[in-house]
């Protein structure tokens, strides 16, 4: 299962690297996105500051749903979902690849993301820990989603339209527990940030159990 993982990660990053949608389309589009946010609030430094946790995830999650479309759309023209279905991979092994390929672009992308935002939104660091804790641990959840409903929308008309439908509700809860970490990281909340991160933890366990659960269901039906 974990080669067949490492086969499927590869791939999709070998295809990321060779087209670089997400260095060409997606960091200018987060880039925007932010930038307008700041236009939103007029520039005031303390409500940029203040939002900065929810706005970060927000864009990240924009961004997770353009990325797991792209992939799910580029299998299913080539031919290659009909192809994984009848080879010997591991259909777990399959969620499990896509799932880490979608977290390497998610990551790279969030440190730009970041970068970005401390210097428009002059935002700053109290909390590293909380920080560093809960960035992987979100990103594992959306990526782990993004990879499950990717493939579940990829054979829908208007893919478009439903993949969003479907990951934005399921990411709830993780929009709430990362933005609350990350106002305890920038030290616009005073409180402990570690139930949050706990919280991150359950649900990314969940997330990944559900997609290793159903990833045969979905194979067979995309």
């Amino acid at each position: 299962m974990l080669r067949d993982a490492w086969l499927i990660c590869r791939k999709d990053l070998l295809v990321e690297w060779r087209s670089k949608v997400t260095t060409r389309f997606v960091m200018p589009f987060v880039l925007s996105v932010i930038m307008l946010f700041a236009f939103a609030f007029d520039a005031e430094s303390r409500l940029l500051q203040r939002g900065a946790g929810g706005l970060f995830w927000i864009t990240v999650l924009f961004a997770s749903n353009t990325i797991s479309q792209r992939m799910s759309s580029i299998e299913r023209a080539d031919g290659l979902s009909d192809a994984m279905r009848m080879s010997s991979l591991s259909p777990a092994g399959v969620f499990l690849g896509k799932t880490a390929s979608v977290f390497v672009q998610l990551t790279a992308l969030e440190v730009f993301l970041a970068f970005a935002m401390v210097l428009m939104y002059d935002v700053r660091f109290d909390g590293i820990a909380v920080l560093l804790a809960a960035i992987p641990l979100a990103t594992m959840c959306i990526a782990a989603v993004g990879a499950l409903y990717g493939a579940l929308a990829a054979g829908v008309s208007g893919r478009e339209a439903v993949l969003p439908l479907l990951t934005l509700p399921a990411l709830a809860p993780v929009l709430l527990a990362a933005a609350k970490s990350f106002a305890v990281a920038f030290g616009t909340t005073v409180g402990p940030g570690w139930r949050w991160l706990g919280m991150l933890g359950m649900l990314m366990v969940i997330y990944l159990a559900a997609g290793m659960a159903t990833s045969a269901a979905l194979l067979e039906d995309t």
